[in-house]
């Protein structure tokens, strides 16, 4: 899967970040690109011990496969006049993931951001006051997008929701003018054949695993992915249509749920069981 790359300008420099494995790389590769000899730089903050031994302790701290001897020996022969290494010798010889060394489209040298802010602080403790302040401002605006995001797929599910209580309404509720007790019970039985479909569990349940969420007035449905957002409308805009061709309950459960899955499966490639959240109460579904 190709890297998301997105951009930030310091101090006119336009520097690469990419997302790799849900995590931040920052490129060293575009902060000394107009430097001159910008194809040593790299290799030069690489022979320093202090670097060394910098990059050593970050490993061991987030990577459980670094290889420790293989540091020990970079570790001895660092600062020498003799020393040189690579980004690719470092990371093929220690097992390391703090750097990437990518060819291609967006090739060069990334850090994960805690590496890539001392690299800019080797480079100009100014610049890398600089590179946070900027770096900081893009996941504010990821953040708010992200937000806006979400806020999108709540509202378009409390729209399909309006549309499956209408067709509980006008298909499943006794006709009247008058709205009776029972009228409730029906509606949220329908939410929850929804919820038992999508993420196995009740409203209901869900509240009793939760309750401090419950407390501060949130449900099921508040907690979820995006993803899981787009199904859920779809679900019950797909409920309303099986209600109103007269299909009984457990039919409906079925086929929303199998829906679910299929629908999860292709949102979301890397889960294996999509909807392994809960075990229904398959009791509770006549």
């Amino acid at each position: 899967m190709m890297a998301k790359k997105r951009e930030i300008t310091v101090q006119d420099k336009i520097i690469s970040v990419i997302d790799h494995h849900d995590v931040d790389y920052i490129s060293l590769t575009d902060m000394v690109r107009q430097m001159p000899s910008s194809n040593i730089v790299i290799g030069n903050w690489l022979r320093k011990k202090d670097t060394i031994e910098y990059l050593g302790l970050w490993e061991q701290l987030y990577n459980p496969d670094f290889k420790p001897i293989e540091f020990e020996g970079f570790k001895n022969e660092a600062g020498t006049n003799r020393f040189a290494l690579s980004p690719q010798q470092w990371i093929e010889k220690t097992n390391a993931i703090g750097l990437i060394s990518k060819s291609g489209r967006y090739g060069g040298t990334y850090a994960h951001k805690d590496i890539a802010f001392e690299f800019g602080a080797w480079i100009n403790p100014s610049f890398k006051l600089y590179l946070i302040k900027e770096f900081q401002r893009l996941k504010e605006i990821e953040g708010d997008k992200s937000k806006l995001e979400w806020n999108f797929r709540r509202s378009l599910a409390a729209t399909n929701y309006r549309i499956q209580t209408d067709a509980i309404k006008e298909t499943l509720i006794p006709w009247g003018d008058t709205p009776q007790k029972n009228d409730v019970y029906i509606y949220a039985e329908e939410a929850d054949l929804v919820n038992l479909a999508l993420f196995g569990i009740t409203s209901k349940q869900w509240k009793e695993k939760y309750p401090e969420e419950a407390f501060h007035h949130k449900n099921i449905r508040d907690s979820v992915d995006t993803n899981r957002l787009i199904v859920l409308s779809n679900l019950e805009s797909l409920n309303a249509i099986l209600i109103r061709k007269g299909m009984g309950k457990m039919e409906r459960f079925d086929m929303l749920r199998e829906t679910a899955t299929n629908q999860l499966i292709s949102l979301n490639k890397s889960v294996k069981d999509p909807l392994a959240i809960e075990s229904p109460n398959q009791k509770k579904i006549k």
